[in-house]
């Protein structure tokens, strides 16, 4: 009787339907076997092992005898695949990648600069792994690219908490991880640290393999340069004890239960990036493993031309709202020049600039996070500015005069940088005021005369005006002032 009734119901294309159909033979089993009293009322874990054995057998007959699976696909065959990208609109990247049945929500949630020793967990910067070592030693492991995996009770149609991760998130999480870092880009090519973030919303089988095609589509979304795109799927194994085998392409959640073997591989159109295998028989010979791998590239191939069809496609570039980075190197004497006395200029840049944060290692590395390019550049330029050497002979124009005293008058060259200029350089003439000449608030040009081993700078006008022509005047320049 219930090898009849699973016989029908596992050639239900339906995930729903046949699993409504399998649980009603269940039923009509236990009924019978374990809770009539006029039958044999034999114990309900033993009768529960033999029904899966039955379906077990059926499935394995179906897939040896017949060629066919559950849902009616061929052996090699991949289910109807439908991915999409830029599904959400706020964060850095997203995409909705679905196969049959589980589809994978994946997004970058947050892209952050490297080696920022950010104190947040979730949306750090840098994401740091500690693990003890020793009594009182701790290692740390930082990481540039990382992968989250949820896997809600409500993807298998169940209720429950969500609480830390478990076994299962763990795995798959780390295995989409690693599908996914060799393809990564390197850190001169990409500043950013990358979280990755994915949510299964219904399962049938491979959600981690899903997950590497999604987190893949957003990442690229996000404007990540990934080197190739990566996809991955699921093979299973029903094997007689005869020796003979056959490979499936693609398992459901059923072939997965049911079968011998559940073989993830992931990867690019040039090779493997991850695999992971799981069997339930005591050895698998080479045969099997190279039959399994080509069908795996088969697949895979599949599956990334699919990916290439996305609609809409993935942005490629980063979005307006993700930080802007830069990253540049001065050299380690110009390093206090930067920072400034109590980081009095590091703050006057931040503030100037309207950069979000100004970091400066030890090496000389200069990182800059700030809310768009032109903040970026604009910090750029004014540290440019602060470190650049003044030397002799260097011509400066439309320099402010900060003040005026006796001797001379103070100009500020560039910001932060001042230097004298005595009142026997101010003009070409003899200046008996300064005030005669320039007031607090001028602009000129000036020539530097000599810069001195303290820093001070020694400034002159005059050596300006003597370059010039002839019919330049300090008329003629009080006339352009005005």
């Amino acid at each position: 009787m219930a090898k009849e009734g699973l016989d029908r119901s596992f050639r239900i294309a339906g995930k729903q339907e046949r699993g409504r159909a399998t649980d009603a033979v269940k039923e009509a089993v236990f009924k019978w076997l374990v809770e009539d009293p006029d039958g044999p009322m034999h114990p309900e874990v033993h009768v529960s092992t033999a029904f899966k054995k039955v379906c077990s057998e059926v499935v394995r007959n179906m897939v040896l005898d017949e060629k066919i699976r559950t849902d009616g696909r061929g052996l090699e065959d991949v289910r109807p695949i439908a991915c999409r990208a830029g599904v959400l609109p706020r964060t850095h990247g997203s995409a909705l990648f679905t196969r049959g049945v589980p589809p994978a929500d994946a997004w970058q949630r947050s892209l952050h600069t490297r080696g920022d020793a950010g104190a947040r967990c979730r949306d750090a910067r840098q994401h740091q792994v500690r693990a003890a070592c020793g009594r009182d030693a701790e290692r740390v492991d930082s990481k540039s690219f990382y992968l989250q995996y949820f896997f809600p009770p409500s993807s298998v149609g169940e209720t429950g908490r969500h609480s830390i991760p478990g076994r299962r998130e763990l795995g798959h999480g780390q295995l989409a991880e690693r599908a996914l870092l060799p393809v990564c880009p390197d850190a001169s090519d990409f500043t950013y640290t990358i979280r990755a973030e994915s949510t299964i919303t219904e399962s049938n089988g491979s959600s981690s393999m899903a997950s590497v095609c999604g987190a893949c589509l957003a990442m690229m979304d996000a404007g990540v340069p990934v080197k190739a795109m990566v996809a991955g799927v699921a093979m299973g194994l029903v094997l007689k004890d005869d020796g003979s085998f056959v490979v499936l392409t693609d398992i459901l959640g059923t072939e997965d239960a049911l079968g011998d073997m559940d073989f993830k591989v992931a990867g690019s159109r040039e090779g493997v990036t991850a695999f992971q295998m799981d069997i339930k028989v005591e050895g698998i010979t080479i045969d099997i493993m190279k039959q399994a791998l080509e069908q795996a590239r088969r697949g895979r191939l599949h599956i990334l031309d699919r990916m290439g069809e996305c609609r809409p496609y993935p942005a490629g570039e980063v979005r307006p709202f993700v930080p802007r980075v830069k990253r540049i190197e001065v050299p380690v004497d110009d390093i206090a020049l930067i920072i400034g006395s109590k980081g009095a200029t590091i703050k006057a840049l931040i503030e100037e600039s309207g950069a979000e944060s100004i970091n400066v290692s030890q090496d000389g590395t200069v990182e800059i996070l700030a809310p768009s390019s032109e903040s970026v550049e604009k910090a750029v330029e004014l540290i440019k500015q602060r470190t650049t050497r003044i030397q002799a002979g260097q011509i400066y124009r439309k320099c402010k005069v900060v003040s005026c005293v006796a001797f001379g008058c103070f100009i500020e060259i560039m910001p932060g940088k001042e230097g004298l200029c005595h009142i026997s350089e101010l003009d070409l003439k003899r200046v008996n005021a300064v005030e005669d000449v320039v007031k607090r608030g001028d602009l000129v040009d000036v020539k530097v005369l000599a810069v001195a081993s303290n820093g001070k700078i020694s400034l002159s006008r005059k050596a300006v005006l003597a370059d010039q022509s002839p019919e330049v005047t300090l008329a003629e320049e009080a006339g352009a002032k005005n």
